[in-house]
């Protein structure tokens, strides 16, 4: 298999629908062995669109140039509660990308 699965995860702030179902963000990507692209994404956002959306912005990113452009995405453009927590679950995931290439 030519590509990893990676999670990462942020606590929700108070007052989402996500929190009533999860107490955790999670961002999981499938991502090329090679190269560290983000081939897929998901997240535990409480709807559809919000998680398709997500998926859509982060698809294409490399995790081998860090993640400082892909949350400065984010942030520009998830204009709801959980932008924080998307950004945190993304650096978590970065850094558990960092700790298996180190292996």
């Amino acid at each position: 298999m030519q590509t990893y699965f990676i999670a990462g995860h942020a606590k929700l702030p108070s007052g989402m629908a996500a929190q009533s179902v999860f107490e955790t963000l999670t961002i999981t990507a499938e991502v090329d062995r090679t190269y560290g692209v983000i081939i897929s994404a998901s997240c535990t956002l409480a709807t559809d669109h919000g998680r398709n959306y997500i998926a859509h912005l982060l698809k294409g990113y490399s995790l081998r140039d860090g993640v400082d452009e892909p949350v400065e995405v984010i942030r520009q453009h998830y204009l709801g509660k959980a932008g924080n927590a998307l950004a945190s679950a993304l650096k978590d995931l970065h850094k558990q990308y960092q700790i298996h290439r180190s292996k």
